[in-house]
């Protein structure tokens, strides 16, 4: 199929993005285009107007100052899979950027993109919402950061204010006593998440000092698992700890309000919650010092 009929601008900085994006009702932001294309050509989605920001300077990279790791929003996945800062220092990141789609996607795809479209299936929130942090924006109204943690309000859906773009986001760096990994069961049709599980922990003399777990592919945004993580904070490091708190990672939710489709019911991805989240919390346990 073939999207419908719409106006394209190319914005040369991110001011000028902002002003088109005023300037023009119904305007939406374009970078990879890997999750608005696809929406675009079937006619789900159909803005008028596109502003394409993939050329500008300044929104790309990865880098470290102290203890904070960043990732500007045009970064593509394939670069953040093989970032050597990341997987040494937000390593839930680098698995889930290699993790996501498949060649072309993560050459083509762009982080804060990823970030923005908030689709529910997707690897790098998870990974995200698990490490913590903050996502940088600017709009109509000059920059403000929000935390990860109030960013992601549903399928599709974000904090952004009309008119704002992500600039870049920003997270913890590990140090040491610290690990993180992300893991998924992957859906071989479309390449998206069934399941997938972020987990980031911090230790310190053979216990677990806190514990941040987050799951994709479950509800209609990715979720903090609380049950897993108060089973874990403040328990020694070991595998017994680990598998049971695994057990707690469907605590509380409702098969009905799970994600349910020809490829998985909601009561399936509940069953694998658990032996997905068990696998993340040893991937990070594995990588600790």
């Amino acid at each position: 199929m073939y999207p419908a009929e719409f106006d394209y601008y190319r914005a040369g900085s991110v001011d000028e993005a902002i002003d088109l994006l005023g300037a023009h009702e119904g305007a939406e932001l374009l970078a990879g285009g890997h999750g608005l294309f696809p929406l675009m050509k079937t006619n789900e989605h159909s803005p008028p107007v596109l502003v394409d920001i993939g050329r500008v300077d300044g929104l790309s990279g990865v880098s470290v100052d102290g203890d904070t790791v960043s990732v500007g929003a045009l970064t593509t996945h394939a670069e953040m899979a093989a970032s050597e800062i990341l997987n040494e220092r937000a390593t839930a990141l680098a698995d889930a950027a290699g993790e996501l789609g498949d060649f072309q996607v993560r050459n083509g795809g762009t982080f804060g993109g990823n970030v923005a479209h908030a689709d529910p299936r997707s690897d790098p929130p998870a990974a995200l919402l698990a490490l913590g942090g903050e996502v940088h924006v600017e709009g109509p109204d000059g920059e403000r950061t929000m935390a990860v943690d109030d960013f992601f309000r549903g399928a599709f859906e974000t904090a952004l204010d009309p008119g704002e773009l992500v600039t870049s986001i920003s997270v913890p760096a590990h140090g040491p006593g610290e690990a993180s990994a992300y893991v998924r069961y992957r859906n071989p049709l479309s390449g998206y998440a069934l399941v997938g599980v972020g987990v980031a922990l911090r230790t310190d003399d053979g216990r677990i000092e806190s514990a941040r777990v987050a799951a994709t592919g479950v509800l209609d945004a990715p979720f903090r698992l609380d049950a897993v993580e108060a089973a874990l904070t403040d328990s020694r490091l070991d595998a017994d700890v680990v598998d049971d708190a695994a057990t707690e990672a469907a605590d509380g939710l409702d098969a009905e309000d799970v994600q349910s489709d020809v490829q998985a019911s909601g009561a399936y991805r509940l069953g694998v919650l658990p032996t997905y989240t068990r696998r993340a919390l040893s991937a990070a346990l594995d990588r600790l010092d």
